[in-house]
């Protein structure tokens, strides 16, 4: 999926993450693009979805420099835990490192797995991917290695985004979003 970088250029094949089985059960692991390559490895990730207090979801337009999905709007924030890291540990550490602001609130939003070949990469997202929504209201400073925009949306707001001509989302987003949605209903009482 996303990053999980110190620097992008720290290599994605230099950072490591846990291989699972169809039943999310750690069975090694490997380099991040190599993971990613043709055929791809199942492997572990989580999506994060925070909201303002006026209910509205923080998106992330991935940055331009990015090796994979680069200039594309995606949700708050995703990526992969390190091998042993808890997952939700991960998510918090990674919303932190990309946008300079820790949620505030963050509770599990279940699992997802799918296998989405993104056509502008060549790559491929082969996940189990665990989903965390939360709150934020900390001001952000977004390390621009990373993200190059964010905007708070409404659900009507995303919509409009999501057909706008030239507006391009992660080929996850829509995958995430779904299986996100009863957890972003209970926390938001809407959407």
């Amino acid at each position: 999926m996303t990053t999980d970088s110190t620097s992008e250029t720290a290599t994605a094949a230099e950072i490591m993450l846990e291989l699972v089985d169809d039943a999310g059960r750690t069975i090694g692991t490997a380099e991040k693009l190599s993971a990613h390559l043709p055929p791809g490895r199942p492997h572990r990730a989580f999506s994060v979805f925070l909201f303002d207090t006026r209910g509205r979801m923080l998106l992330q337009r991935r940055a331009m420099s990015k090796y994979h999905s680069p200039g594309v709007w995606s949700n708050t924030c995703c990526g992969h835990p390190y091998p042993n890291e808890a997952p939700i540990a991960a998510a918090a550490r990674r919303t932190y490192e990309e946008l300079g602001a820790a949620p505030n609130r963050i509770e599990e939003g279940g699992t997802v797995r799918y296998d989405l070949p993104d056509p502008a990469s060549g790559l491929i997202e082969r996940e189990f991917n665990h989903l965390f929504v939360g709150t934020v209201d900390a001001a952000m400073a977004p390390d621009p290695d990373e993200v190059e925009d964010t905007r708070f949306v409404t659900a009507a707001e995303l919509a409009e985004l999501r057909e706008a001509p030239g507006s391009e989302f992660s080929v996850w987003f829509p995958t995430v979003l779904d299986a996100a949605l009863p957890a972003i209903r209970r926390l938001t009482g809407a959407w």
